[in-house]
């Protein structure tokens, strides 16, 4: 079965062929980093806009690059929740438009749960039942993954997502968008252990999930004060900095996902989202398992970050239990709880 995935939650339009769920025939990103870096951080219209002019060069990109053309295609599937509706909307049209005249199904995906399939890209070992942290820019979440389609989410967050948080403490460090990946680059020469920046673990046994505390607490710390504004300190070098917060949000992180993993009694725990390309996180949340006797897992960097090959992946398990959307599908913004 080859699949035509398409993925526009966001700011990357992506286009992939995938056949029989894990053979990835054609993985096409058009990122657009550069049109929101001016602006620290993604801008809704700007974001729609993109989409437009990128998402028919990027399906005939992915076509070409798999050798194949829409006849040959046996599904049609696109990530229609959640993300941002106008974005949402591009891909969703073009998928709807291209089933409709090649006569092909349909099948929707979540983009949140495409990040727990990930992993099943290039794995053909056993894996799940799995706890799953997800973190990105947009979510940060630990599901309960009993098979590829079937997920509960056991928290959320309350306020920033943890990429969310690393992208507005880089605008406040003065050090661009986004703000994840310098971040982790510079932390890598700092003390993890120089500033004792906050961590918030809500109420007690939580797996929700509250970051805007810690971004407050850097910007206080940046200007050289406590947290009622009263000067307090000198501050610590740029890499002591953003090593600390690093390291504040990944105790978070792994703590969570450890205390989720040991509540459902799995043997298995999974990476997704862009902030799994975090080397810190990788790390840290390795080192757990394995004293826990877990196994981790974790997308390569690229599908971690949005495609649309896990789209594709995914919605060959969905067309097998003939979950087909219709032609009337629609974006759904929101991250739906009962639903995923």
């Amino acid at each position: 079965m080859k699949i035509l995935g398409i993925e526009s939650s966001c700011d990357e339009t992506a286009a992939a062929v995938v056949a029989d769920g894990n053979i990835i025939l054609s993985d096409v990103v058009a990122s657009q980093e550069e049109l929101h870096r001016k602006y620290g951080g993604v801008v809704p219209e700007i974001a729609s806009r993109a989409h437009i002019e990128a998402i028919l060069p990027v399906i005939d990109e992915a076509l070409a690059t798999a050798g194949v053309k829409l006849d040959d295609v046996d599904v049609l599937a696109v990530s229609n929740r959640p993300g941002l509706v106008g974005a949402l909307l591009v891909g969703v049209s073009a998928a709807k438009a291209i089933a409709w005249a090649v006569r092909k199904p349909l099948v929707a995906v979540d983009h949140v749960r495409a990040h727990v399939y990930a992993y099943c890209l290039q794995s053909h070992e056993i894996v799940f039942p799995c706890v799953v942290l997800i973190a990105s820019g947009g979510h940060t979440l630990i599901l309960h993954a009993q098979s590829p389609t079937q997920c509960r989410i056991l928290g959320t967050t309350a306020d920033d997502a943890a990429g969310e948080a690393f992208d507005k403490v880089a605008a406040i460090l003065g050090l661009g968008y986004p703000g994840g990946p310098v971040i982790d680059r510079i932390a890598g020469d700092g003390d993890p252990n120089a500033i004792k920046f906050p961590r918030s673990y809500l109420e007690r046994g939580s797996l929700n999930f509250s970051f805007s505390g810690v971004k407050t607490s850097v910007l206080y710390y940046w200007k050289g004060q406590d947290g009622r504004g009263r000067a307090e300190h000198e501050r610590a070098p740029l890499a002591d900095v953003v090593a600390s917060l690093q390291e504040a949000i990944v105790d978070v992180l792994v703590d969570k996902t450890m205390l989720a993993a040991e509540r459902m009694k799995v043997e298995r725990v999974m990476l997704g989202g862009g902030v799994a390309c975090n080397s810190r996180l990788r790390l840290r949340m390795k080192a757990a398992a394995e004293e826990r006797g877990m196994h981790l897992m974790a997308p390569p960097p690229r599908h971690c970050t949005d495609n649309a090959a896990m789209v594709a992946g995914l919605a060959h398990h969905l067309a097998l239990e003939n979950n087909f959307a219709s032609l009337d599908l629609e974006p759904k913004p929101a991250l739906i709880r009962s639903e995923l």
